[in-house]
């Protein structure tokens, strides 16, 4: 966290993210609680990516020949508006915002200034916690990422529906598909929630399965399906979802498959 706070001011990145995005420190010590996601989102001016990339890379070799310790993972939104690239960086606990920045990332700073910031239209920031009895238990090899976002109007509905629905896919496949976070404060028009399914490819995207309602249908019968369908789709207020692909020539996650 030490270094993003470096990068934050100038290109923080969002997402998605996995637990394989997360720092080994964030993962061994919040197994059960969530580890903390630092998310940000730049969105690229036109026909400046390649600048952008070539800065990134720059400053990682910089920051890594300084003998640099922290890992980030860098994602690039497929669809939508414009260019947008994700970076993502977990900490163990809120103690680590305490810390100064380390020396490789003020020795590589005029980096971010002069090769990264200028190429960048706008930038946003958020904080999530992940939350491990909602999520996956097993880790995944993880390049491609489907993302959903939702905004939720009812909060307990929202959450019961959850859980009934998750209880389903455990009894039915042995666990869940995804994994899941809740937003740690934002905006008026940020997420409350996001799940993250991850993919070792996009040749796995076209694997057929069931969708998960089906699952749902299949474990406890179409009347409770349809109750619980109805009930998740009242409790939500908006939602959506982007396909991420992990860029990891500008990632730094030697524990990442």
């Amino acid at each position: 966290m030490k270094t993003i706070r470096l990068l934050s001011a100038n290109f923080i990145l969002m997402v998605f993210a996995i637990s394989t995005l997360m720092s080994n420190t964030a993962q061994a010590q919040e197994a059960e609680r969530g580890f903390i996601l630092s998310l940000g989102e730049s969105t690229i001016k036109p026909g400046h990516d390649a600048k952008f990339r070539e800065g990134v890379k720059a400053w990682k070799a910089c920051y890594l020949e300084n003998g640099g310790d922290w890992t980030w993972t860098m994602w690039r939104r497929v669809q939508g508006e414009g260019t947008v690239y994700t970076l993502s960086s977990g900490m163990a606990n809120w103690a680590e915002m305490d810390e100064a920045a380390d020396e490789a990332g003020k020795k590589c700073r005029s980096l971010v200034v002069d090769l990264i910031q200028p190429h960048i239209k706008s930038s946003n920031y958020n904080l999530a916690r992940s939350l491990p009895a909602w999520s996956k238990s097993e880790s995944v090899e993880n390049n491609v990422a489907w993302v959903t976002f939702w905004q939720v109007e009812h909060y307990p509905t929202f959450v019961s529906t959850v859980k009934e629905v998750h209880d389903a896919m455990r009894a039915a496949e042995g666990d869940i598909r995804s994994y899941w976070y809740r937003s740690i404060g934002g905006g008026p028009d940020s997420f409350d929630y996001f799940a993250v399914t991850p993919y070792e490819s996009f040749t796995a995207m076209d694997v057929e399965r069931d969708g998960v309602m089906t699952v749902v249908e299949k474990t406890v019968g179409k009347e409770k399906r349809d109750q619980l369908q109805e009930d998740f789709r009242g409790s939500v207020k908006e939602s959506w979802s982007y396909i991420y692909t992990r860029v990891k020539d500008l990632s730094h996650n030697p524990e990442t498959k």
